[in-house]
């Protein structure tokens, strides 16, 4: 496994490191098991959040009686003091530590800026938190490229990492990410795989890696097989003229109109589960599973032929997707 030092923080991080995501998807038994394989791979960078459900919890059991072989960070959504302090307390608590090496203020964008900020926003809580030993580092995640140029330009000294997403078909953050590394903070990438859109992930890491501008990717990994995939990828030699033609088929195909799955458009005012939707229509055009695809859709409690067009979901999603054009799409594919 390759390792960098992730800017000013000092921290050495394993190159390919660990997305928390899909571990809410199975169990405490399994999320011991996934943690087993990252330490026998050297991976040793993990990254949870408060809002991915039981993910701190789990991962605080299983990393009982190793802690100090991970560099453990996590984040909160929270844009307030008070909140925030409540939440460093509740990852304590839930991840089993006296420490957590990197705390987030989770996808911040330009509005909540004066606010997290502040004299009593997040940020002065986890300045505190740093202050008295229970984190080690401030970072920010944010998904928007004009919120992470205005965090890189005005708060370098405040940040210590910035997570952003990048891959094949996201590069728009390219340039503020290469300004973050040259002010020190460390650029991690989130989304890797966009979301689940791309299906070599051997491609999708390695074009991460060449990029110059990213210090690690965290792909998420749900289990101990997707541990050894990602952890075997060649990260050493430049991409080939062949791979980069790859990654332009990729870009041709794929676009930017697309849904990474990250949830932020729920809840649905009739109960759609959007992303869901999304998946099985891609299923049932990219993938050549039209009957299973058919099948998963129907056993969907609410369908996208239901949408009111309310656009709640617009306004949530970080990616200005037009979602009800979208669902329309989906209603049209299964015919309702």
């Amino acid at each position: 496994m390759n390792y960098v030092t992730l800017g000013k923080t000092g921290l050495k991080a394993a190159v390919i490191s660990f997305g928390g995501i899909p571990i809410q998807r199975a169990d405490a038994a399994n999320t011991v098991a996934v943690v087993d394989k990252l330490e026998e791979c050297g991976i040793n960078y993990i990254d949870t959040a408060r809002g991915y459900t039981v993910s701190e919890e789990y991962l605080g059991t299983a990393l009982e009686g190793r802690r100090d072989k991970f560099i453990l960070a996590t984040k909160s959504m929270v844009r307030d003091k008070e909140g925030m302090a409540k939440d460093v307390e509740t990852s304590l608590k839930n991840l089993r530590t006296d420490y957590i090496d990197i705390y987030q203020l989770h996808n911040l964008q330009q509005k909540d800026f004066e606010k997290a900020f502040g004299p009593d926003g997040a940020y002065a809580a986890l300045e505190e938190a740093k202050a008295a030993g229970k984190i080690g580092h401030i970072g920010v995640t944010c998904h928007s490229a004009d919120a992470m140029k205005i965090l890189v330009e005005q708060y370098a000294d405040k940040i210590e990492t910035v997570m952003f997403p990048f891959n094949i078909v996201e590069d728009q953050g390219r340039d503020t990410l290469a300004l973050a590394r040259e002010k020190g903070i460390a650029t991690i990438a989130m989304k890797p795989m966009a979301g689940g859109n791309l299906d070599d992930w051997k491609l999708a890491l390695r074009y991460i890696a060449a990029s110059g501008v990213i210090d690690i990717s965290i792909p998420g990994m749900g289990s101990p097989e997707e541990v050894d995939r990602n952890a075997a990828v060649d990260l050493t030699t430049p991409l080939s003229q062949e791979e980069m033609e790859q990654c332009a088929a990729v870009r041709r195909e794929l676009g930017t109109q697309f849904c990474r799955r990250c949830g932020y458009c729920a809840p649905c005012s009739t109960g759609i589960d959007i992303p869901q939707n999304f998946l099985m229509a891609n299923y049932a055009r990219k993938y050549g599973l039209a009957d299973w695809a058919v099948a998963r859709y129907k056993a969907l409690q609410y369908h996208a032929g239901s949408c009111v067009q309310c656009g709640a979901c617009e306004k949530r999603c970080p990616y200005n997707l037009p979602i009800r054009d979208m669902l329309a799409d989906v209603a049209k594919l299964f015919g309702y």
